[in-house]
Order: C-alpha cells, then structure tokens, then sequence
C-alpha cells in the first residue's frame, strides 16, 4: 500500500482541499456557461438555448453525484500514456471527446467497488466516443492484468507505478476521478467512490457529450 494513498476519511477530506486548489488556480480560457435560466432571454437561439440546457444538466448531475467543480476554467495537464494493450493514448490526441481518468489501485477497496459501475457507463457511451482511461498506481505491474480479467473490465488502462501523472494532477486519495471535456478542460473532480451507472451519472457524460 502506497504511504502517501491513505484511505481514510480524513485524507479524502484533505485531498477535497487539494481539488479545490487544483481548480481555483487561475488561468486563461472561455468561461464556463451560466445555468439555463440566468442565460436564456426571449429570442435565442436553438443551438444556444441547447447549449445552455446542456451545462444546466452538467451542473445538476455535478450536484447529484457530489462532484467538486471549477470555479473557472482550467486546461487539464497533458500527458502521454503507455496503455496494457501496447498501444499509446496521448490527452491532446483525445480532443472532441468526453473523458473520465480515474486513479486507482487493486488493493484500493473503494477502487474495486466502483468498477463494475465504471465498466457500465463506459461500455453504454463509447460508441459516441466518450474515453475512460483507468490509471493504477500499483507498484508491481503483474497484478493489474489479472484484476481486470477478474472483473472482466475492458476500458483502457495505464500504469503509473512511480506516480508522476497522478502527482501531475494532485492525487493524495484513491480513487480519484477527472471529467476532462471536449475541448481538454477540466469539468469536475470525484474524491472518492462514484455509482456511475446511476441516472446522474449518464445525464454528465450525456451532457458532455452534446456539448
């Protein structure tokens, strides 16, 4: 077990601060828009009324599954993975599509618990081109393929044993989940297990989706 991974809950009640300042640093980009009902005005029109509905579900489903969001716009950092598959997966190659990088570990309790819930959303929106990139910090590599054989997971994986990608994204708690959107922003944060099959969770990655 990694010394700096703690699992309680006072470390994942610190790792919330963590998120907060990840998210609160200031940077350059377009602002994030405004809920439905402070936006649409008499005359909009169908593209930004739609728009607009869409980042009002986004911000409901945030609330649902108590996700930390941003206060403004950040570009998520960049990386370049090598994946289980042999094949590579570059973040900036990713742009147009939704993306969920979960940080996880298979002796993580909370990690194997919400998996199966992983593996769901996943398979329901890849055909629209939503990307889940599962990243585990285990040490010893030869573990991880017979845990996702176990649990018959098939969303791509990375191996990050040193940690410098989920050090790069502030990591202090597994699991930890970034919702990235299309164009490489950060939409929000998860500290923490998520059930993401549940009804919220399809409304976020529908709502990215149709941004």
């Amino acid at each position: 077990m990694r010394g700096t991974l703690m699992l309680t809950g006072m470390v994942v009640a610190g790792a919330a601060l963590v998120g907060v300042a990840l998210f609160g640093l200031p940077t350059d980009g377009p602002r994030e828009p405004a809920p439905a009902e402070a936006t649409q005005q008499a005359g909009d029109s169908p593209v930004l009324t739609a728009s607009v509905a869409h980042a009002g579900g986004i911000d409901e489903a945030a609330r649902e599954l108590d996700l930390i969001r941003p206060p403004r716009p950040k570009q998520a950092a960049d990386f370049t993975v090598s994946l289980l598959s042999g094949e590579t997966l570059k973040l900036q190659g990713q742009r147009g599509k939704p993306m969920l990088v979960n940080f996880w570990a298979t002796w993580c309790a909370p990690c194997r618990e919400e998996m199966p819930a992983m593996e769901r959303l996943y398979i329901k929106h890849r055909q629209r081109g939503f990307v889940l990139l599962a990243v585990s910090v285990d040490t010893d590599a030869s573990v991880v393929k017979p845990f996702l054989e176990r649990y018959k997971l098939t969303f791509p994986v990375a191996l990050d044993a040193k940690m410098d990608l989920a050090n790069a994204y502030g990591v202090r708690a597994l699991p930890a989940s970034f919702l990235i959107d299309r164009n490489g922003y950060l939409t929000a944060l998860a500290l923490g297990p998520r059930t993401w099959d549940n009804r919220a969770a399809h409304t976020l990655v529908e709502g990215m989706l149709a941004q």
